[in-house]
């Protein structure tokens, strides 16, 4: 496993860690949650075991997590795409024959489905898991009454890392939300933009399944439900059989 961070031509410096030999017909981009990073439990399975499978795997961290230097007026959806951006152009220096695809978790999957709306390239594969869809309702349903009022006059907030179960405390900005309220996945998508193939539990709280179905069937994505599965799909056996699915969908 490398560490690096990618800093040229860039605003701020990029943490990534990936197990890229270069001769690999497939390499995965992780692409990490809200609150999370690029070494959560499920990012840590797929850099171990993809490339036993003769997968490279490459992760990073979203402004204001994981390693990342900068804070939450980073967080922006702008950076978060151009950091995808900057993630995959150095897996293509690294391995240039290889396909390039995309195991994406909750913010991170809506990300990603902002990136390949955006690139409108060449058909990509991308299997999401837990989906944040609706990302733009996620996070206002979660804040206090007192928070709102924060956000309103500081034009800022700040949310518990203890609170919240993210990896460091996370300021977020007005800005974000007005990024949010102009990317909703559900207008920017088009069916056919890329394959995808999409896993879900039904009893996920933070991201219902109902959200994840009816992306799903507007966009004939077919979509894995885990029963029993929360928003993590830490259940048991369930990352074991996400790990499978995601492996099965990359190699076909």
């Amino acid at each position: 496993m490398k560490r690096e961070f990618l800093s040229e031509g860039r605003e701020y410096e990029l943490p990534i860690i990936y197990d890229i030999s270069g001769s690999e017909k497939t390499v995965c981009l992780v692409v990490h949650g809200f609150g999370s990073s690029k070494e959560s439990f499920m990012a840590k399975m797929l850099l171990e075991q993809l490339p036993q499978r003769g997968i490279g795997a490459i992760a990073f961290d979203h402004p204001a997590h994981g390693e990342s230097a900068v804070d939450g007026a980073f967080l922006r959806i702008k950076n978060s795409t151009t950091d995808l951006g900057a993630a995959e152009a150095h897996a293509r220096t690294l391995a240039p024959e290889a396909e390039i695809v995309y195991f994406a978790s909750s913010f991170g999957a809506y990300v990603t489905l902002i990136y390949l709306a955006e690139q409108k390239k060449d058909k990509r594969r991308a299997f999401l898991r837990s989906a944040a869809v609706s990302m733009p309702r996620f996070i206002e349903r979660r804040l206090t009454q007192e928070q709102k009022e924060s956000l309103e006059s500081a034009g800022e907030l700040i949310l518990d890392k203890e609170k919240y179960g993210y990896i460091r405390d996370l300021k977020v900005t007005s800005g974000f939300f007005d990024d949010l309220e102009k990317h909703d996945v559900f207008s920017l998508w088009s069916e056919g933009q890329a394959k995808l193939h999409m896993v879900h539990g039904d009893a996920d709280v933070t991201i219902p399944l109902s959200d994840a179905r009816a992306f799903a069937d507007k966009f004939n994505v077919p979509l894995t439900i885990i029963p029993d599965g929360d928003h993590q799909l830490s259940i048991p056996g369930a990352p074991e059989q996400v790990l499978s699915m995601a492996t099965d969908f990359f190699m076909r």
